[in-house]
C-alpha cells in the first residue's frame, strides 16, 4: 500500500506554529533571566573589550574631557584636571566608556584617555567639609610598614591624598606617595575592591 500524503488543517497548523513561538519565547526568556542573576551578582563584561565591568583604571592624561553620551557631539560637563586620577569604568561603547569618580560623578570619555594604571584616593569620604562656616578635620589614616594592625605606623595620611596601588593581598594594598612605600587596608581607599587581588 502507497502511503498517502497527511493533509493538517489549518487550525492544526496554526496550533503548531504558537506552540512553537511558546517555546522559543520560553527560551528566550531563560537567557534573560540567566543575564540578570549574573548580572545581580556583579558577573557582568563589556561589550567592546569583554573585561570585568565595573573595572577601575585611572586618567592618562592632565586634562580629560567628560560628556554627557558617547560621542564628539556631546557637551563637555566636566574637566578634570588631575592625570593618575582613579575612576571606575561602569559602560562601554565603541571607543567611549562612562565612568564615575570617587563623588559619584558619572559621564563618558575616549578610552585612549583611561591607563590601566591602579591608583587610589585614601578614603575620600572622611575629607575635611564646611559645617556652619568651620571647617570640620578630617581624622588621619595610618600608613603601616606591613600588611598588619600589629605593624608599625610608617605614615599618617590625610583623606583625600591619591596613591598609586603597587599590589592588593588579604585586605591590604602596598601603595606608594611621595616616594614612600606603606600598607593600607583596602576598605580605606578608594580604587580598590574589598578583597580584589592586584598584582603590581
Amino acid at each position: 500500500m502507497i502511503p498517502t500524503k497527511l493533509r493538517i488543517s489549518p487550525q492544526v497548523k496554526t496550533t503548531q506554529l504558537l506552540l512553537s513561538a511558546l517555546i522559543l519565547l520560553g527560551l528566550l526568556l531563560g537567557l534573560m533571566s540567566s543575564a540578570a542573576i549574573a548580572s545581580d551578582a556583579g558577573i557582568t563584561h563589556g561589550r567592546e573589550t569583554g573585561l570585568p565591568l565595573p573595572r577601575f583604571v585611572s586618567l592618562k592624561f592632565n586634562k580629560v574631557n567628560l560628556r554627557v553620551g558617547p560621542g564628539r557631539k556631546y557637551t563637555i560637563n566636566w574637566l578634570y584636571k588631575m592625570r593618575g586620577l582613579p575612576v571606575e569604568i561602569i559602560q562601554e561603547f565603541d571607543q567611549w566608556r562612562r565612568i564615575r569618580d570617587s563623588e559619584g560623578t558619572t559621564g563618558w570619555v575616549l578610552n585612549s584617555q583611561l591607563s590601566s594604571r591602579r591608583t587610589g584616593i585614601v578614603a575620600p569620604w572622611e575629607k575635611p567639609k564646611i559645617a556652619f562656616g568651620d571647617t570640620v578635620r578630617a581624622s588621619f589614616i595610618n600608613g603601616k610598614g606591613a600588611a598588619s594592625n600589629d605593624s608599625s605606623t610608617v605614615a599618617h595620611l590625610q583623606a583625600g591624598l591619591m596613591v598609586s596601588i603597587g599590589e592588593c593581598e588579604a585586605r591590604w594594598c602596598e601603595v606608594e606617595a611621595q616616594d614612600t612605600k606603606f600598607w593600607l587596608q583596602q576598605d580605606n581607599i578608594w580604587g580598590v575592591y574589598p578583597g580584589e587581588l592586584v598584582d603590581g
